[in-house]
């Protein structure tokens, strides 16, 4: 049976404004930040870890509006923040520190995109030896225009990105599962 321990972390990967200009296309998952934050009031209330992963590709531009987390996530006062300038949220960071530093072995991760930032650092998670969750009903991605000019769906993306991280690289898993399986 899964169970998600009392140390498990809860990585909230680029939830920030910029995701919700309209230049992205066509989103997914419309709920995905109201699962987040219900995961994130429960992490909160059983004082488990929490990570918040913050993308800023060139940190040398002045602040922008879009760099911020969205206010229904922000972190509070405490929580750790992790900024990065790629897609995982491991490379050119101290994650892995900060969760080998803390004992933690269990990654909850939710975020966007599904199969860029959140793909990307799940299969890190899982190749550095952690055991990640990814919460499909947490995550979001946007419609695409392939190399040869075919127009994905979001819908499409999302699920064939959470399809490729099943089984080998993470448990795939929806918010209320996570709620119910937490000891």
């Amino acid at each position: 049976m899964m169970q998600i321990d009392k140390n498990a972390a809860l990585i909230l990967i680029d939830v920030q404004n910029h995701f919700d200009n309209p230049e992205h296309g066509k989103r997914n998952n419309h709920g995905a930040e109201e699962n987040m934050a219900n995961l994130l009031k429960v992490w909160r209330e059983t004082e488990r870890p929490i990570v918040h992963i913050q993308h800023i590709s060139n940190p040398s531009i002045p602040h922008h509006p879009g760099r911020d987390f969205k206010e229904i996530v922000a972190p509070l006062r405490g929580e750790t923040i992790i900024t990065k300038q790629v897609n995982s949220a491991f490379i050119g960071t101290n994650l892995e520190e900060h969760l080998r530093g803390n004992g933690i072995e269990t990654v909850v991760i939710v975020g966007l995109t599904t199969d860029h930032c959140v793909s990307t650092t799940t299969r890190m998670a899982k190749n550095l030896g952690f055991n990640p969750y990814i919460v499909l009903d947490a995550t979001a991605t946007f419609e695409r225009v392939s190399f040869d000019g075919n127009l994905y769906g979001a819908e499409e993306i999302h699920n064939l990105a959470l399809v490729s991280l099943s089984g080998e690289f993470a448990k795939v898993v929806d918010t209320q599962t996570v709620i119910d399986i937490m000891n």
